[in-house]
């Protein structure tokens, strides 16, 4: 590990419980930050809910300075009761297409995250996934908390724990297989991430509305990449927030997740031309194994600020 990097993670490396929620209350109100937080969702009723609620109560209701100014889940066209579950819960709910309706849509979260730029207004919008299970509000307040308390601090990664069912620290297999190598290969300065893919993560506006956004599975790593290239590695953070329950992925999923991921970094290192962008996988038949072949996500959202209705916005 470089120098550098270990330097980094003494100085950068934090747990929630170094910023008591009262401490960051205090200083959110001397600096008048305003705080959004988007849960991007689709087909999440089981869990949307109940992350919605904590957030609310912990949060929001009941403070004289809330910490989080403004709750979205933008719901990426979801066939259950999602967008129901979360409005009754206290979210303002937004559809995909609603959000910049003279581009269509593109499937994938990125553009979902992309998007959610432009129906949120906070100083920090903090990304939440919506498929966490026995949710702690720690998982908003400890990732927000280096940016109401440290002007250098922009960016900032939730650490944690990855139970895959009962065997503690097994989950993320595409961080392991794919993304730690690739980081630790091509950008040595962001090894210290402990969960470079995770989806829960804050940042200043005014650095995510200038990076790019890959619009499917290749989003987290894009955007960490883009920001230590944009404000460089003491701008960026993580807090160990203690143990993340979510729905895990098959196998299959997972192949097409590091396709997608990979696609991402080859892009960064050297905006190059795949011949073929896409992903054969196989599946057993009643006659032997099946070839499936997927498409790899290629497309990626220009920085917000260049987009004529987010910049016309500011304006206003």
């Amino acid at each position: 590990m470089l120098d550098e990097v270990e330097r980094w993670l003494a100085d950068r490396s934090w747990s929630a419980a170094d910023r008591p929620l009262d401490q960051l209350l205090e200083r959110k109100r001397a600096a008048g930050t305003t705080v959004s937080v988007v849960l991007p969702a689709l087909d999440e009723e089981a869990t949307v809910g109940q992350i919605v609620e904590v957030i609310r109560r912990d949060l929001m209701e009941g403070l004289a300075v809330p910490l989080v100014d403004e709750l979205v889940v933008v719901d990426s066209g979801s066939t259950d009761r999602t967008a129901e579950v979360a409005a009754e819960a206290g979210a303002r709910v937004v559809h995909r297409d609603a959000i910049l309706p003279r581009l269509p849509a593109l499937p994938g979260k990125g553009e979902v995250l992309w998007r959610s730029l432009l129906a949120t207004t906070g100083d920090v919008v903090c990304f939440v996934d919506a498929d966490l299970r026995d949710f702690d509000s720690v998982f908003v307040s400890g990732i927000v908390g280096p940016l109401l308390t440290d002007p250098q601090v922009q960016f900032v990664k939730a650490m944690y724990d990855r139970p895959l069912g009962d065997a503690p620290g097994q989950g993320g297999r595409v961080t392991e297989l794919v993304a730690r190598p690739l980081l630790n290969l091509h950008w040595p300065q962001l090894a210290g991430f402990v969960q470079p893919l995770g989806g829960e993560y804050a940042v200043r506006r005014s650095l995510l509305e200038r990076l790019p956004f890959p619009v499917g599975y290749g989003v987290e790593l894009g955007l960490l990449v883009d920001a230590l290239h944009t404000a460089g590695l003491d701008a960026l953070a993580q807090v160990d927030v203690g143990v993340r329950l979510h729905r895990h992925q098959d196998g299959r999923a997972l192949g097409r997740m590091a396709a997608a991921i990979y696609r991402t970094a080859q892009l960064r290192l050297s905006r190059g031309h795949l011949v073929r962008p896409e992903l054969t996988q196989f599946e057993r038949g009643p006659d032997g194994f099946v070839p499936r072949t997927y498409p790899v996500d290629t497309e990626e959202r220009p920085p917000m600020v260049e987009v004529e209705e987010y910049a016309g916005r500011r304006v206003a």
